[in-house]
């Protein structure tokens, strides 16, 4: 069955049915034009300190002519490994003009992590925060790392970097002891990249779009992680894709400068894209080093207008738990854009309460640099979908079999666009396409006549309970809605009678949730046999970085638990 794209229909004045990402010869002419374009603009602002456009045009390329003079062939893989500090950005855009490719990693990973990814990529150098150096010693002798570039928080940040460095290091105590000296390891602390590659001749390689930009690691959560291939070309898609979708409310914010607030960790897909997208707008990015610091996180909100917020369910549920959140100054906020999960009916209630601003959903995933549907940016209600496809997104349903489902079904959700990867790296990735070359999501989803998409769920995550197929994003949402349940989460389990069985794990506010209490909202509120039949209380969820739950812990959990179950 074929779909007419029901959603073009949908679009505002102002956005494109589709871009052309062949208008550029490469990401690294477009970021040149971002530069060009905004060269005295604000680009970052972190801890206070603020760097220009210019600024860090200067610093990329100094990092773009030290690594071409380390003699590295094209396409060497460089690592960084770095939280939202002002080195990020130059460091990154730096790896990509000196004709290399990006390897981001997560510098919260363990050392068992890290190696994984250093040698499944063959990245050759790493840029690194001294925070995180410990992982790198525990497994560098393991890798194919030859040069090390070694980075403190505050190095961007003048005096008040010095200031910044030793708080981190003596007072907080947040540098655990790391020995990188060996000689065999070519060690370079970052200022002397800056201050070298000043002075070193650059040569502007050859690029094209279709040459590798990203090798950006999926969250592994169901084993070791896979190293999605993301070309040039697939960047800068993504970045004209975003910048159309979102140019109705950027278009309307009477500002000098558009202040985004950059607490999604740059290492992350969704804050990659988010990246490119505020580039090309001129944005400037307010970064947030530590987000689970809430507090502080307030406190940095509370010194700078912030006109674009764009977090994880759980962040923004996190800031609405904290009192002083509520006495920001919320006049200037114009997009609240939710993401990386599923957002929730209560939080986006709560966040347009407080913040006047109502939560826009979106959907996107590590393979298609983030970008996939979103509802209209000028929305004001929460309508609980996940939105239209973007320009040049083509979406498909089918089932089981392959076969196209029609309008109001459910089905997996496949996408074709210029912005979607072309597989994994050192994989076999034909399983991951469908025949006709969409790639498969593995979500579940179904399409109204308008092409709103509604998500459904994981494909692995839904339960079948006696021949019916039971999401657990419902099931979470509903019991939300119970007094006294802070978060919960769902898996099935194997049920003997039934197939599948449901079973609950509850975070309870106080002693008063019991079990007969859930049954009883659960079996007010549910299907019966979306009813959860097994009920646990935790302390805590197993979440990801960006604020996931992991319901594959979540299945070990019950399975170490219940070894004969």
């Amino acid at each position: 069955m074929t779909l007419n794209k029901p959603w073009l229909a949908q679009y505002p004045a102002g956005v494109p049915k589709s871009i052309d990402p062949d208008k550029y010869n490469s990401i690294v002419e477009l970021y040149e034009e971002c530069f060009d374009r905004f060269r005295m603009h604000p680009m970052s602002i972190c801890m206070g300190v603020t760097h220009t456009y210019d600024d860090i045009d200067k610093a990329s390329l100094a990092v773009a002519a030290w690594l071409q003079a380390q003699d590295l062939p094209q396409g060497t893989v460089v690592a960084l490994m770095m939280p939202n500090v002002p080195q990020y950005l130059p460091t990154m855009i730096g790896i990509l003009r000196a004709g290399y490719a990006c390897t981001p990693v997560n510098p919260l990973y363990t050392g068992r992590e890290l190696r994984h990814q250093l040698n499944d990529s063959g990245a050759k150098v790493i840029f690194v925060v001294d925070n995180f150096a410990q992982a790198l010693e525990q497994v560098i002798d393991e890798t194919n790392i030859k040069r090390i570039v070694l980075s403190k928080m505050g190095d961007m940040m003048g005096l008040k970097g010095i200031l910044v460095n030793t708080i981190i290091r003596q007072v907080k105590r947040l540098v655990p002891k790391y020995k990188l000296d060996d000689p065999k390891h070519e060690i370079t602390k970052f200022p002397d990249v800056l201050k070298k590659g000043r002075n070193l001749p650059f040569q502007k390689p050859k690029l094209s779009l279709d040459k590798t930009a990203f090798l950006q690691y999926t969250g592994g959560t169901t084993g070791l992680s896979k190293g999605t291939i993301l070309t040039q070309r697939n960047i800068v898609a993504a970045a004209m894709q975003s910048e159309a979708w979102f140019r109705p409310i950027t278009s309307e914010i009477n500002e000098v400068y558009i202040n985004l607030v950059m607490a999604l960790p740059l290492y992350h897909i969704f804050a990659s894209m988010l990246s490119m997208l505020g580039m090309r707008s001129g944005h400037t990015f307010i970064l947030i080093p530590n987000p689970r610091d809430i507090p502080g996180f307030i406190k940095t909100l509370s010194k700078q207008p912030f006109h674009i917020f764009p977090a994880v369910n759980t962040l923004f549920k996190g800031l609405l738990d904290n009192p002083n959140f509520k006495n920001l100054d919320f006049s200037t906020l114009h997009l609240s854009q939710a993401g990386g999960m599923a957002a929730t009916p209560q939080t986006a209630a709560r966040w347009l309460e407080v913040t006047g601003c109502p939560m826009i959903e979106g959907w996107g995933m590590t393979e298609g640099v983030a970008v996939g549907t979103n509802n209209l940016v000028t929305d004001r209600n929460f309508n609980g979908t996940i939105g239209l496809p973007l320009p040049s997104v083509d979406v498909i349903m089918i089932d089981d079999d392959g076969n196209r489902v029609g309008l109001n079904q459910a089905g997996e959700m496949c996408v074709k666009g210029p912005n979607t990867t072309s597989g994994y790296l050192n994989r076999d990735s034909s399983d991951d396409f469908t025949s006709d070359g969409y790639f498969r999501t593995g979500d579940i989803v179904s399409m109204d006549e308008k092409g709103y998409i509604t998500l459904l769920d994981r494909k692995k995550d839904m339960i079948l309970v006696s021949g019916f197929n039971v999401y657990p994003n419902e099931i979470e949402s509903v019991m939300l809605e119970c007094d006294g349940i802070i978060d919960c989460a769902v898996i099935g389990i194997p049920d003997e009678h039934q197939g599948e069985a449901v079973k609950i794990y509850i975070v309870p506010e106080d002693n008063n949730v019991t079990k007969s209490v859930i049954k009883e909202f659960a079996l007010d509120n549910l299907t019966g046999y979306k009813c959860p039949r097994h009920i646990e209380f935790v302390s805590e969820l197993p979440k990801s970085n960006v604020g996931k739950v992991l319901r594959q812990k979540l299945r070990e959990r019950h399975d170490a638990d219940h070894p004969q179950s």
